[in-house]
């Protein structure tokens, strides 16, 4: 069956050739989306999720900072399944359009340079797996499509900040995205307690960053606390539920909450700057992330997507 298959290739380890292999074959089935640049290069950031500690949803907030400074940012993301929430949920919470036809979502970014593409709508191929999904997740069965949603994105950007649930993923997937010929990308997981991890860039401790510029890869060791940001504590990043999420996100945009949440989401989006090629380090995009939020141009971002109507 099916199921016996993705099991036995979980269990073999999925190589970078086979990895790669599943995203072509399932993006040349899902829902076609050309998207033209607005100003800065077409970006994408989210994570694996399954790291198993239920942060706030860090990458859907760094999306309004990043669309802020200048980025194109097409976030692809989907329900939370090892999550209470996920983007697709925190964004309805927020009052954003999540299912938007490809036409709708190209004039959103045209107009606002930030735009959600919801997995469930661009990929029809999924709806026939998730029974198998659903049952293999019950039995806590990994498989590859653990993997393969940051990687899936159908606007296929040629630049993507990735966070994964452990660091030795971090050189597999580098080594998946230069196979499908992305220009520039961080592929990070950071400390979170004992031996659970976080797929972002962690303020707790370091983080085990894998980076592709180039078709080079590259594998370093950020720690925040070298770039001035206090350590956090896991307790302090913990989220909620999609709407107490869709509380923090929007009092963090709005420069109403500073803190550990507040930091997580400066630096992740400094990562993403400098991804995007819009800063040239950590530091450049720690201060441009502040200035987003300080000027009021992140939470604007938010208004935007709150009012655009197809």
């Amino acid at each position: 069956t099916k199921a016996d298959f993705l099991t036995a290739l979980h269990d073999k380890g999925e190589s970078a050739s086979e990895i790669a292999s599943f995203v072509r074959v399932l993006l040349e089935r899902a829902v076609p989306l050309e998207i033209e640049e607005v100003g800065g290069p077409i970006i994408d950031v989210c994570g694996t999720g399954g790291d198993g500690i239920d942060l706030f949803n860090v990458s859907t907030a760094v999306t309004f900072v990043l669309a802020a400074g200048g980025a194109t940012v097409v976030k692809h993301g989907n329900r939370g399944v090892t999550s209470r929430s996920g983007s697709a949920d925190v964004l309805e919470a927020l009052g954003v359009a999540i299912d938007l036809e490809p036409e709708d979502l190209r004039e959103c970014i045209k107009r606002h340079g930030c735009g959600f593409v919801f997995a469930r709508t661009y990929h029809p191929a999924f709806r026939a797996l998730a029974e198998m999904r659903q049952g293999l997740a019950r039995k806590h069965q990994r498989t590859i499509f653990n993997l393969l949603g940051p990687l899936l994105n159908p606007a296929r950007p040629k630049r993507q900040l990735i966070g994964v649930f452990s660091p030795h993923l971090t050189m597999l997937f580098a080594d998946v995205l230069r196979q499908l010929d992305c220009e520039r990308a961080w592929i990070v997981s950071g400390t979170a307690v004992d031996t659970l991890t976080m797929d972002d860039v962690s303020t707790i401790g370091p983080t085990v960053v894998a980076e592709v510029n180039a078709r080079k890869i590259t594998s370093a060791v950020l720690d925040t606390r070298w770039l001035g940001i206090p350590q956090a504590t896991l307790p302090e990043l913990t989220g909620s539920d999609a709407k107490t999420n869709a509380e923090t996100i929007t009092r963090i945009l709005a420069g109403a909450e500073a803190g550990p949440k507040r930091d997580l989401v400066i630096v992740n989006s400094a990562a993403g700057f400098v991804v995007a090629g819009l800063a040239s380090d950590m530091n450049g995009g720690i201060a441009m992330a502040r200035e987003q939020i300080a000027s009021g141009r992140a939470v604007e971002k938010l208004k935007a997507l709150q009012n655009y109507v197809a």
